[in-house]
């Protein structure tokens, strides 16, 4: 019976709970050190994984599918990468905003494959191939617009919960699946939730997506939580929004931290003081 439950984000379909569990169990004993903290036990913090539900190859391609910019083909797909691009034209210089880029350049409309190629060559893709962002894209797509994925991902996790859990930390699209959960069983004794470098304040794509609905732009508290902690680097652009505190019905406790040149990665977030702190809150009984 574990009292944490971690959840994974995207791009993470070749991988397994196991390997995830590796990764993340010594990031988070780290963070929890730095605040003079521990576990009682290592199997005090367990992985779901639902990441092999976006494993299939639809194009028949070894490993990620070979996509192009006509595998886009949704107006939602197109409006998240063109805000992927808004957001590393604010961090990086040599990268033009779109607006600037059609003063320059009048004739040269704002297309697809312009967005795709300039986010697949930023620094914070890490200058990935054109497919590997589409890919990104789609997953996030699914889990919002299938809902037989999104329920077979939700029970994934929810079958991790227990009468011991009381704390739930989802990183990247795993903040939105932990939030949607919470808000179904208020029942749970789980009392805090961390996210990590989360979309869920992703205005029209994510935002006004959530389930429940959002009333007047304000989204429901997530369950039983007492304490909600929102932990994001300024420079993750994945994590578009911030400061989710407006955003929902209670106190969200958003905090900025500094994760170097990989700014969403998970382990880099979990060893944050930031998040030892956020953590330690629920293991105290």
């Amino acid at each position: 019976m574990s009292k944490i439950v971690g959840v994974h984000g995207i791009s993470q379909e070749f991988r397994g709970s196991h390997i995830i569990h590796t990764e993340w169990l010594p990031a988070l004993k780290d963070g929890l050190e730095r605040v003079g903290a521990r576990l009682e036990s290592d199997k005090d913090f367990k992985c779901a994984f639902y990441g092999d539900f976006f494993r299939s190859s639809p194009k028949g391609a070894i490993g990620i599918p070979n996509y192009d910019v006509n595998d886009l083909d949704s107006d939602w797909e197109k409006e998240l990468l063109q805000q992927w691009w808004e957001g590393a034209a604010k961090l990086e210089d040599s990268i033009k905003a779109p607006e600037e880029l059609s003063k320059e350049k009048a004739r040269v409309p704002r297309n697809v494959q312009r967005a795709l190629s300039i986010v697949s060559h930023s620094n914070f893709f890490g200058h990935v191939a054109e497919k590997i962002v589409i890919f990104y894209l789609k997953q996030v797509k699914g889990y919002l617009h299938n809902p037989a994925l999104r329920k077979q991902i939700q029970d994934r996790v929810i079958e991790c919960i227990d009468r011991d859990t009381r704390i739930l930390v989802g990183h990247s699209l795993g903040s939105v699946v932990c939030y949607e959960i919470l808000c179904q069983h208020p029942e749970w004794p789980v009392k805090v939730l961390v996210t990590l470098g989360s979309p869920l304040g992703i205005k029209r794509l994510i935002f006004d997506r959530l389930e429940p609905s959002p009333q007047n732009n304000i989204g429901s508290w997530p369950g039983s939580i007492e304490k909600w902690i929102n932990i994001a680097d300024a420079g993750d652009i994945v994590a578009l929004e911030k400061q989710l505190n407006p955003l929902f019905d209670g106190t969200v406790e958003d905090q900025l931290v500094y994760n170097g040149s990989t700014a969403h990665d998970a382990s880099n977030y979990l060893t944050a003081v930031e998040t030892g702190k956020a953590i330690q809150l629920g293991l105290i009984d």
